[in-house]
């Protein structure tokens, strides 16, 4: 039964930018679901595949003259989560120039005008890279550590986060960041996904004997995380991180991948620092501090501040992953 008018007049208006991506589309979904707000989208191209309850506003690049007005009309919160990400092969001939166009001019752009409209809260998607690339076993990021980013898209998410909180202390618009480390869920892409292959193909894997300890993000988890903050009173000017409730090595990961995908993952047990020499020999070190090293999230402040835990367990969130890759893939 159709909602009154009445109704959908009671229920405040959220933008989310991004929507297109693989978090803000979830996020949109999410929020029609809840039927607390009502949603609109900014995207490129209208989407045919979004609800109907969806209000969709074209905006063009994203930069220090994007033209916001129209989409900010009766908007009370704006979730950013448009961006420039981060990608493992930069061909632009300046990429912290590029990172800080879209990043950092065209997010305190919308904040800008977004506070000039009156919105009551911005929620910025940011990202773990701020806080650095790894950690120490046992040590994991906080939200009050000293920012230490170490490539142009941390850099710029960290300029970007500076610049909403400055703004944040001369408006009335209160400013919530999120960190997530990486994201993973149904439509998940790029490494994730290819570890999912590896695992699919039977592949021996020498990565049987890593002893690390990585934060991931469920994309429900993630997803539950921003809803919350878009107007839980206690978020307000706050730095949050986001994880799973349980952090894994990168051979119990893979164990872990194989069982949901129905392929128990084949994993040779080759001692990390040999994986690390080798791949230093071939100038591939990255990836294997990705592989082999550890990058920890305390997520006690969400707790603390908000009350809130992450709804859905690895397993489950593995599970429905891996589902929806077999499903793409045809088996």
């Amino acid at each position: 039964m159709q909602e009154s008018n009445a109704a959908l007049a009671q229920r405040s208006r959220v933008l989310v930018t991004g929507a297109s991506g693989f978090v803000g589309r979830a996020l949109v979904e999410r929020l029609v679901a809840d039927r607390r707000h009502s949603v609109r989208a900014a995207v490129r191209t209208p989407m045919t595949d979004l609800p109907a309850a969806v209000e969709q506003v074209r905006i063009a690049d994203i930069d220090a003259t994007t033209e916001w007005r129209a989409a900010l009309a009766g908007v009370e919160f704006v979730v950013h989560a448009a961006a420039r990400v981060h990608v493992m092969r930069e061909r632009h001939h300046d990429p912290l120039g590029a990172f800080r166009e879209v990043n950092v001019a065209g997010t305190l752009r919308l904040a800008q005008e977004a506070a000039a409209a009156g919105v009551r809260r911005l929620v910025f998607l940011s990202s773990i890279k701020v806080n650095g690339e790894s950690t120490a076993p046992g040590h994991p990021f906080r939200e009050d550590d000293a920012p230490a980013p170490r490539d142009p898209y941390g850099i710029s998410k960290r300029e970007a986060e500076d610049g909403l909180l400055a703004l944040a202390r001369t408006t009335a618009m209160q400013v919530v960041i999120v960190r997530p480390p990486l994201v993973y869920g149904p439509g998940v892409r790029a490494n994730f996904a290819r570890l999912m292959r590896l695992v699919r193909s039977g592949m021996p894997l020498p990565l049987g004997a890593i002893d690390n300890r990585r934060t991931f993000v469920a994309l429900d988890n993630l997803v539950d995380l921003i809803v919350t903050c878009i107007d839980h009173p206690a978020a307000a000017n706050e730095i949050f991180l986001a994880g799973d409730a349980e952090d894994l090595s990168t051979t119990d990961l893979l164990r872990r991948l194989g069982a949901a995908l129905g392929r128990p993952a084949r994993l040779v047990p080759i001692p990390a620092r040999w994986i690390e020499s080798a791949a230093a020999l071939i100038g591939r070190r990255a990836i294997a501090d990705r592989l082999c090293g550890s990058l920890q999230l305390d997520i006690d402040k969400a707790a603390r501040v908000l009350g809130w835990k992450p709804p859905c367990d690895v397993d489950a969130a593995l599970r429905a992953t891996a589902a929806r890759f077999l499903a793409s893939s045809g088996r």
